[in-house]
């Protein structure tokens, strides 16, 4: 049978869009769904996911060989694509800039599906504003071992401050175990003033829910449920709402009311169940774009922070250092705690630790990385009753086009005289190394 035979070809909205090899397995193991079930999912849902995407250029995430293989991500629009299908040229922080796709109706939508884009990937901005978000994104991350129910409750925190700050925040399960708060605001702000906003919102909790909460950058010395300021960062996105997950259930990132955080559980939002509940009870954000709050008391906030002695913390690794940024070394690799300036008073939090970290997991495949973690307890087992759960660290790292899996295990619960030293990693596949030793060479050439 020919490609072209294989196709299904579905009528959208007076357009037409080619599903190719629909009947492709794109979930295999707990749920069974081919790429035109996500696509039929998607179709079901698509006013609510035009909500949260319409508009917008879209990194796309495509998992061309479905959930249960590996994504890469693509910036640039593909050449080939129909002529009623937008783009716009968004530039990045390292000076380059890219043509990406917006989509605007339900046919663009069905249209990225096919090349494999099971989640949604739009940036903070408009298409006819780049440079001033109108989202403030607030991604709730917790920790190794922490409990959903702790998540929920610095979600509600979340919602209580930002009311204290004129804000609505409008609230989804992440897809798998965080939950995601979005904020729609005035597109007045750069990406920087955004990210700043952020980053005192996250103080702010911190301060309000010290045993849950952290803002903490590095993995190190987290704890609880951290408040990812960076992705407000420019050139960050994070999974819109509907957007499915690579996880064995098909769940979906699901939009949900205050009143339905306390007892909600991410389980039961999936490709199978989200569609009837959308029917049945419409999208709980539908209203959010007449919903658009100012910024100016959080950037408030964040100049009393300054002038009590906090500054910028880290940016993300692949950003130009800024301006009042704190070190952007992680403890572990600090070779000495920060030093007080001469005839001057160190600014609160410039203390730092160095953590005694090594890494025993690199691998493109989550699974095979986690198989090395447990290679690795087995192997040290008698110092593994002292690990506490946010001991080790999974840490998903985004090369260039595709995501790994590193994990690393904190020894700082262990005794000086049990500690185990660096040893090769099992697995050992980092797919960035090649790129970053290539980067160095140039680099003395």
């Amino acid at each position: 049978m020919s490609k072209e035979e294989a196709a299904e070809t579905l009528s959208i909205d007076g357009r037409e869009v080619r599903v190719t090899h629909p009947h492709k397995p794109y979930f295999s193991k707990q749920a069974k769904l081919s790429k035109l079930d996500i696509v039929r999912y998607y179709l079901a849902i698509a006013s609510g996911a035009l909500t949260g995407m319409e508009d917008r250029p879209l990194v796309l995430k495509r998992f061309v060989n479905g959930a249960d293989s590996e994504a890469f991500y693509q910036k640039r629009a593909p050449t080939e694509r129909p002529a009623w299908l937008r783009t716009v040229t968004l530039s990045f922080p390292s000076g380059r800039a890219a043509e990406e796709i917006v989509v605007d109706d339900a046919a663009g939508l069905a249209w990225i599906v096919n090349l494999g884009c099971i989640e949604l990937h739009p940036h903070p901005v408009r298409s006819g504003d780049l440079d001033h978000p109108d989202e403030l994104r607030i991604d709730l991350d917790p920790g190794p071992g922490i409990d959903w129910g702790d998540v929920r409750t610095v979600a509600l925190e979340v919602k209580a401050f930002l009311e204290e700050m004129g804000l609505r925040g409008w609230p989804k399960t992440s897809g798998s175990r965080g939950i995601h708060v979005n904020v729609r605001i005035e597109p007045r702000w750069t990406f920087t003033e955004v990210r700043r906003a952020a980053l005192a919102l996250s103080r702010a909790i911190e301060r309000r829910a010290p045993a849950l909460a952290t803002s903490k950058w590095w993995k190190e010395e987290r704890h609880g449920v951290f408040l990812d300021y960076n992705q407000n960062a420019k050139d960050r996105t994070t999974c819109s709402a509907y957007s499915v997950r690579p996880l064995p259930d098909a769940r979906v990132s699901m939009p949900l009311a205050w009143d339905e955080v306390p007892e909600c559980d991410p389980a039961d939002f999936t490709v199978l169940t989200v569609p009837k509940r959308f029917a049945e009870v419409g999208d709980p954000h539908a209203t959010m774009n007449a919903a658009r709050g100012s910024l100016e008391r959080l950037l408030d906030l964040a100049a009393k922070d300054e002038v009590d002695g906090l500054g910028d913390a880290p940016w993300p690794p692949h950003f130009r250092k800024m301006e009042g940024e704190s070190a952007r070394v992680a403890p572990s690799r600090a070779r000495s705690a920060a030093k007080k300036p001469s005839g001057k008073t160190a600014k609160a939090g410039s203390t730092r630790t160095k953590m005694p970290l090594i890494v025993v997991a690199n691998s493109p495949n989550r699974d095979q990385a986690l198989a090395g973690l447990e290679r690795w307890k087995s192997k040290h087992a008698k110092i593994t009753d002292f690990l506490a759960k946010d001991d080790v660290l999974v840490d998903s790292m985004r090369g260039r086009s595709s995501t790994w899996t590193r994990i690393r295990v904190n020894l700082r619960n262990i005794p000086m005289d049990l500690r185990p030293v660096q040893e090769t990693p099992d697995p050992d596949d980092d797919p960035t190394r090649e790129w970053r030793a290539h980067r160095e060479s140039r680099k003395k050439a």
